[in-house]
C-alpha cells in the first residue's frame, strides 16, 4: 500500500514533535515539514552569535505531563547529580552517578536552579511574590500592612472575573496587583489588564495566589502536609539543554530526517487547498518567490490561526472577520555582552563571579520600556563563550510588528537598552558593553482581546475538516508552554493513528485549571 502523506506546517516544538512521533510510531506515513524561516525550533530556537547563544523567551523544561517528561529524557538524558565547580570555569562537572558527563556529552539536560525575581524601584522581590522578611523589608511596614488589608478585602469581596485585572485582584489584592502586575502586563500586551480577557490569567497563573504561596510555605515547613503536588509557578528546579532549547529541536529534527522525514526551509505556506470538507494540500512559496503545490492526506498546522484562515478558500465571512481581528504581541530581544553587572548576589545561591543568580528578571518599573532581563550565564554556562569574564544578557522589549519600535535600527536598540539599564542601576554605562545583537520575533504571544472572544467560531469551522489539525501555541491561538504545544501534537498523532475524528482532546490541552509555568 502507498504511504499516506502528512504535511506539517512549522518546524517548532509542535511540528517537530508531530513529525517525529508519526514516523517513530508507524511506517505507513510519509511526512513533509514546511518551515517559513531557515531555523529549527520556532520561538524555542537557540540563536548563535559570535560564540554566545540566546534563548528566545526563556524555556524551562518542567512538565506535569509524564509523557512529555519521558520524551525529553529519551531525546536528551539528564546529566545526573551534576553541580557547579566554581574553581573550574564555573562549568558543570562530572559529579555524576550513572548519568552522562556534560563536559563530554552534547545531548544532555542540566539541572538548574529556578530563580526569577521582580525588579521594582531598584529592589528585588521574589517572583511569585512571597510574604517573607525580604518582601516586608523592601516594601516597608506601612505598604506591607496596606497590601495585607487589600488582600483580606479581596477575600471578602470577590470581583466578577470578566477581565484580567479582576482576576489578579481576586488573588493578590488591589495593592499587590498595582505594584507587581498592572504595569508589567500593560507593557507586555500594550493594553491595560481591564481590557484583557481573564482567560489569559487562567492559562498563565491558574492556581497561583497568596493562598497557594502560603500553603507552599507551610508544606516546606511541615513535611506531613506535602503530598508531592506543587504549583508549577513555585518549582525550584528545572532541566535545561546544555546549549539551549533549540539544541533539543535540532537534535530531534535530525532524528526525524533519519527516520525518512523531510524538512523544507524557507517555505512560506500561502494557500491551503480544500475541497468537500477536506484539506487536499497546500501551496508554498520558496526563497526565490516561486510557488509549489503539494498534496497530502493530512495537514497539521502550527502556523498562526489568523494566517491559516486567511490562506483558506471559501471561508464564511464571519469566521474570516474573527481571524482578521485576532491580536498578537511581538517582541525584540537585545543581547548585550557586558564585562560586569552592578547588581551583586545577595542571595544564598552561589554563582560564578558573584553575579545575581536569576534566570530572568521582571522589570515592573513603568519608567522604562524594558520588560524582562534574561541572564544566559545562569541558564547554562555553555551558552556563554567566556562565562568567567563576561555576562551575556537578553533584554526583552514588547512591541507590535511594524510599529516604531519594531522598525527601530539595531544601533538605536543598543543605545536605548544601555540607557535604560544605566537608569535602573544594572550597569554603569556604555563602557561596560562589549557587543550587542538584536533578534525580532513575530507573533510571539497570541493575545486575549479584540475578536478572541469569538474564537470558538474559528474552531467550529476548522473542525469541519476531519484531516486538518491545529497544534502548538500559534496554531491554537493559545498561550501554550512548550510542553503544552508538544501535547497537542501527541494528541493529534494519537487521533491520526487511531482514526479518531473528534478533536476535542486536542483543543482541550492546557484548559485545565491546575497547571501553569509562567513565561
Amino acid at each position: 500500500m502507498a504511504k499516506k502523506k502528512v504535511l506539517i506546517i512549522g518546524a517548532g516544538p509542535a511540528g517537530i514533535t508531530a513529525g517525529f512521533e508519526l514516523l517513530s510510531r508507524s511506517e505507513d506515513y510519509q511526512v513533509l515539514i514546511l518551515e517559513e524561516s531557515g531555523k529549527i525550533g520556532g520561538i524555542s530556537r537557540t540563536v548563535r552569535y559570535k560564540g554566545n547563544r540566546m534563548d528566545i523567551g526563556g524555556h524551562r523544561f518542567f512538565s506535569k505531563d509524564s509523557r512529555v517528561s519521558r520524551w525529553w529524557d529519551e531525546r536528551m538524558p539528564r546529566a545526573g547529580a551534576a553541580a557547579y565547580d566554581y574553581k573550574k570555569l564555573g562549568r558543570e562537572t562530572a559529579l555524576v552517578e550513572g548519568g552522562p558527563d556534560p563536559e563530554k556529552e552534547d545531548r544532555v539536560m542540566l539541572t538548574r536552579n529556578r530563580v526569577s525575581r521582580i525588579y521594582y524601584k531598584k529592589k528585588f522581590f521574589d517572583y511569585p511574590v512571597r510574604m517573607n522578611v525580604n518582601t516586608i523589608r523592601n516594601m516597608g511596614f506601612f505598604t506591607t500592612a496596606k497590601a495585607g488589608c487589600s488582600y483580606l478585602g479581596s477575600v471578602v469581596r470577590k470581583l466578577p472575573e470578566d477581565s484580567l485585572e479582576n482576576f489578579y485582584i481576586n488573588r493578590f489584592g488591589r495593592k499587590l496587583y498595582s505594584m507587581f502586575f498592572e504595569g508589567y502586563t500593560e507593557k507586555l500586551w500594550g493594553r491595560h489588564p481591564r481590557e484583557i480577557s481573564a482567560d489569559w490569567g487562567s492559562q498563565r497563573v491558574k492556581g497561583l495566589s497568596i493562598k497557594a504561596i502560603l500553603l507552599d510555605i507551610a508544606k516546606k515547613a511541615i513535611p506531613a502536609l506535602n503530598n508531592g503536588e506543587v504549583e508549577t509557578s513555585l518549582i525550584e528546579e528545572f532541566f535545561y539543554p546544555k546549549f539551549g532549547p533549540g539544541q533539543l529541536w535540532e537534535a530531534v529534527a535530525h532524528d526525524f530526517i533519519d527516520l525518512g522525514g523531510e524538512i523544507r526551509m524557507h517555505a512560506r505556506v500561502a494557500r491551503i487547498l480544500t475541497e468537500d470538507g477536506r484539506a487536499r494540500g497546500l501551496v508554498y512559496v520558496d526563497e526565490a518567490g516561486n510557488e509549489h503545490m503539494v498534496k497530502g492526506d493530512y495537514v497539521i498546522s502550527s502556523m498562526p490561526l489568523k494566517d491559516l484562515i486567511l490562506a483558506m478558500n471559501d471561508v464564511p465571512a464571519g469566521v474570516r472577520e474573527v481571524a482578521e481581528g485576532l491580536p498578537y504581541r511581538d517582541f525584540v530581544t537585545v543581547g548585550l555582552l557586558v564585562d560586569r553587572l552592578n547588581l551583586k548576589n545577595e542571595t544564598k545561591i552561589p554563582t560564578l563571579n558573584n553575579i545575581i543568580p536569576d534566570n530572568w528578571i521582571y522589570v515592573q518599573d513603568t519608567g522604562v520600556k524594558l520588560g524582562r532581563i534574561q541572564i544566559f550565564n545562569n541558564w547554562s554556562p555553555y551558552m556563554v563563550k567566556d562565562p568567567d569574564h563576561t555576562v551575556w544578557i537578553g533584554l526583552e522589549y514588547f512591541c507590535a510588528e511594524g510599529d516604531e519600535y519594531w522598525n527601530m535600527p539595531n544601533k538605536k536598540w543598543k543605545s536605548m537598552a544601555v540607557r535604560e539599564l544605566k537608569k535602573m542601576g544594572v550597569i554603569s554605562g556604555i563602557e561596560n558593553v562589549i557587543d550587542a545583537h538584536c533578534e525580532r520575533v513575530k507573533k510571539a504571544y497570541p493575545a486575549y482581546f479584540d475578536t478572541y472572544s469569538r474564537i470558538d467560531e474559528i474552531i467550529g469551522y476548522l473542525d469541519g475538516f476531519d484531516n486538518l489539525f491545529c497544534v502548538g501555541r500559534n496554531g491554537q491561538h493559545r498561550y501554550n508552554n512548550m510542553d503544552h504545544s508538544m501535547e497537542t501534537s501527541f494528541q493529534t498523532v494519537d487521533n491520526i493513528l487511531s482514526g479518531k475524528k473528534d478533536k476535542t482532546n486536542i483543543w482541550n490541552v492546557n484548559t485545565e485549571k491546575d497547571y501553569h509555568e509562567e513565561k
